[in-house]
């Protein structure tokens, strides 16, 4: 079966509600393809199992839940509009990620089964959602060496070129919270201004220096940045309480100390979202991954992302990963959503090329 093919179809099954049809489908190809040990948790991951296991782990990740589709992307029944043209195939979750997880199922249908060690493929879901089936997956006991994660890499050394990202930046959303005490605007002394109180806190934030840190020798760079900011309750009113919203990028190790608003009298600090952060730690796994990436026109490296992935869960919890995948810079969450056929062609090779050096 094609790459193109097996996307198509894929990308047709509705699943940024409800993904359990779309993880079904996945299910069925692999138990009608493979003699492999197919799973569906109670989570809708699904997860696929070759060899015995005495050895290491090599797992192809991705996940079958997309974003919410836009209108354009949608028929007049609801289902999912797939269209194929100028050697691209188009629709939700073509580049995000279904184009790769359809490679991943055919190189995964395709290898042999490993002698001592054991090849995984995981299809997790509710990764938009931050990473819900992933985590459940590995609080289950879900535990691989090395992983191959899917997400896009394609257009970061050069347009068109799939690279290998060794680290990807995490996210951690915060809510600054300003607590004052509420009075009559013509008697401002009366009261504690709240808002006062969190543009106190946002100059904290302001002057903190952004973390970084070095994976294999590529340097990663994180960020803080007030976003939203909320306070008051009318134009008399000093205003009781304000609450300023914080997107922190972080990085392997890294913290910005957020925490230093909360020396501000009436301050505190809620933390939202904690997606971790991801940095590859075994240099002859990443060369190897880059290796196997090498058989394309133009010449593939080694690269940082700055998004947040299934990556970071896994890395988390002990797995060495790479993100190699179709999908390029802009095409994720877009009504124009699309992925080049030669290019999920090629993930497919080097997902192959990956598990045959690496396995035994």
């Amino acid at each position: 079966m094609h790459v193109a093919d097996l996307t198509e179809e894929l990308v047709a099954i509705p699943s940024h509600e409800d993904e359990s049809a779309a993880g079904e489908f996945v299910a069925s190809w692999l138990r009608d393809h493979t003699d492999a040990v197919v799973e569906r948790d109670d989570h809708g991951n699904v997860i696929s199992r070759k060899g015995p296991g005495d050895g290491e782990s090599l797992a192809l990740v991705g996940h079958h839940d997309v974003v919410p589709p836009d209108e354009s992307q949608v028929d007049a029944d609801g289902g999912y509009v797939v269209d194929r043209a100028d050697g691209r195939i188009h629709g939700r979750g073509s580049a995000d990620m279904k184009g790769s997880v359809a490679a991943a199922m055919l190189a995964f249908a395709a290898a042999d089964t490993p002698a001592t060690d054991e090849l995984v493929f995981a299809s997790f879901a509710g990764e938009e959602q931050g990473g819900v089936g992933c985590r459940a997956a590995i609080e289950d006991g879900f535990r691989v060496d090395y992983a191959v994660v899917g997400e896009g890499s394609t257009g970061y050394s050069a347009p068109g070129v799939t690279d290998v990202a060794v680290a990807h930046k995490g996210r951690r959303g915060s809510t600054i919270v300003a607590e004052g005490t509420a009075a009559h605007a013509s008697e401002p002394d009366a009261g504690e201004n709240a808002i006062y109180r969190a543009t106190d806190a946002v100059d904290v934030v302001r002057d903190l220096d952004f973390p970084s840190t070095e994976v294999l020798g590529h340097e990663l760079s994180g960020s803080v940045a007030v976003t939203e900011i909320d306070g008051g309750s009318a134009w008399n009113v000093i205003p009781e309480r304000c609450e300023a919203t914080v997107d922190e990028r972080t990085v392997p190790g890294e913290r910005a100390p957020l925490d230093r608003v909360a020396a501000i009298e009436g301050v505190s600090l809620r933390v939202d979202q904690d997606l971790p952060p991801m940095a590859c730690g075994d240099a002859d796994f990443a060369d190897a991954v880059l290796d196997a990436a090498d058989a394309q026109d133009g010449a593939p490296a080694q690269v940082v992302k700055p998004h947040a992935t299934d990556a970071g869960w896994l890395a988390d919890a002990g797995t060495e990963c790479v993100v190699v995948g179709a999908a390029e810079p802009g095409e994720a969450h877009t009504a124009e959503e699309s992925v080049s056929i030669d290019v999920l062609e090629r993930c497919q090779r080097i997902y192959e090329s990956v598990v045959e050096s690496w396995l035994a």
